[in-house]
C-alpha cells in the first residue's frame, strides 16, 4: 500500500535492499527529499551527504539506526511509528509467557514424536493467577501486559522502570520498584519492555540473571541488547531459570548454523521468534496508514506529527509537532 501510494501522489520511490552498503546508500539518497527506513542505518555521512533531504521515517519503532543529532543539526526531524502495535506485541509477549508456563512446546514435541503424553512431573505447569510478573520498562506495552497480566489473569503485577512515576504505576494496579534485582528476585515471570539506549544495554546480565528464581520464566519481545546474551544462554544451560522466550536478538537474523545464540534451539523450555510478534493483519494496517501520514506530511512541507514519547524525539524542534 505505501508504495502505491506514494507513487499515485506524483512521487518518485526508490527501493533499496536492506545491506546496502553505507556508501550505496550515500549515492541513492543524495538528491532524495525523504528517507523511509526499516533496519538500513541512516549515518552521519548518509543524512550529511543528502543534501535535499527533507525527514526521516522510520517504518517501525526502533529509532537506534538513525543519527538523530546528525539529523537535528542540520534541522531534519527523524519521526517513528510507535503507537501501531503496542496491543499486538503484548499479546504476543503473553502468548509465550502462557505457553511455557503450560509447557505447551515441550507437550506438543511430546505428542508429535509419541502421539500422548501422560501427567508426570516433567509435564507439570503452573498458574499465573496468584503468581508475580515483573515488568522491567513501563511504557504503553508494559501497560498493555500488566492489564492483561491482573485484570486477565488475576496475577500481582510490579514493575521497574526509573522514569515512571509510582502513581503512574499505581493507577493499572501496579506495584513500582526501584530495584531490579528485588523486581527479578520476586518474580515468577518477567517481561522486558524497556527501549535500548545507553542505560539499558545489557542491563540483565549474569549477576541479575543468577538472581532470578530457579522455576522464574523470561520474556524479552523490546530489544536482544537489553540482555547479556551469553549470559542468559548459560542460564538457560545450568537451569538458573526454567524458561525463556524471546522474539528479538542483538544480531538479527538468527540462524541454527553460526550464530552466536544457536545453542537455544531445540530447548523445550526456550521459544525462539523471528522478530514477530508485531506482525499481524491490524497492526501491518496502521503501521502503513501511518506511515504515509507521517511521510507526506514531510512531504507536502507541513510540520511532522511526533507521537513516540522517546527523549531523543522530544529534544527535536524544526518542523515538528508533538502529540
Amino acid at each position: 500500500m505505501i508504495d502505491a501510494k506514494i507513487k499515485e501522489a506524483g512521487h518518485q520511490l526508490v527501493l533499496l535492499p536492506d545491506g546496502i552498503t553505507e556508501d550505496q546508500l550515500i549515492e541513492e539518497t543524495k538528491d532524495t527529499d525523504l528517507i523511509l527506513m526499516c533496519y538500513t542505518p541512516v549515518t552521519r555521512r548518509v543524512i550529511e551527504a543528502a543534501k535535499k533531504l527533507k525527514g526521516i521515517v522510520k517504518y517501525g519503532v526502533g529509532i537506534d539506526a538513525i543519527d538523530i543529532p546528525a539529523a537535528a543539526a542540520k534541522g531534519i526531524p527523524v519521526v517513528n511509528i510507535p503507537e501501531y502495535a503496542e496491543e499486538t506485541v503484548a499479546e504476543g509477549a503473553f502468548a509465550m509467557l502462557i505457553a511455557l508456563a503450560k509447557k505447551l512446546p515441550a507437550i506438543q514435541n511430546q505428542m508429535e514424536s509419541n502421539g500422548w503424553a501422560w501427567p508426570e512431573p516433567k509435564w507439570l505447569g503452573s498458574d499465573i493467577a496468584g503468581k508475580t510478573l515483573g515488568i522491567v520498562g513501563f511504557g504503553k506495552i508494559g501497560k498493555s501486559i500488566a492489564r492483561m497480566a491482573n485484570h486477565g489473569f488475576r496475577a500481582r503485577v510490579i514493575a521497574f522502570s526509573p522514569h515512571t512515576d509510582d502513581h503512574e504505576m499505581a493507577k493499572f494496579g501496579v506495584t513500582k520498584y526501584n530495584s531490579l534485582s528485588k523486581l527479578l528476585s520476586d518474580s515468577d515471570f518477567v517481561s522486558i519492555h524497556s527501549v535500548l539506549n545507553s542505560e539499558t544495554e545489557k542491563l540483565i546480565g549474569e549477576k541479575e540473571l543468577r538472581q532470578m528464581k530457579p522455576n522464574a520464566i523470561l520474556i524479552n519481545s523490546a530489544r536482544g541488547a537489553i540482555i547479556d546474551e551469553q549470559a542468559l544462554i548459560k542460564a538457560i544451560k545450568e537451569k538458573w531459570i526454567a524458561g525463556l522466550g524471546l522474539d528479538v536478538f542483538s544480531q538479527e537474523p538468527l540462524n541454527s548454523r553460526n550464530h552466536p545464540m544457536k545453542e537455544l534451539y531445540g530447548r523445550p523450555n526456550v521459544i525462539l521468534m523471528p522478530h514477530l510478534t508485531f506482525y499481524t493483519k491490524e497492526a501491518m494496517y496502521r503501521l502503513e496508514t501511518e506511515t504515509l501520514e507521517r511521510s507526506f506530511e514531510i512531504l507536502q512541507g507541513k510540520k511532522v506529527l511526533i507521537k513516540s514519547l522517546d527523549p531523543r524525539l522530544l529534544k527535536q524542534s524544526h518542523s515538528v509537532v508533538f502529540q
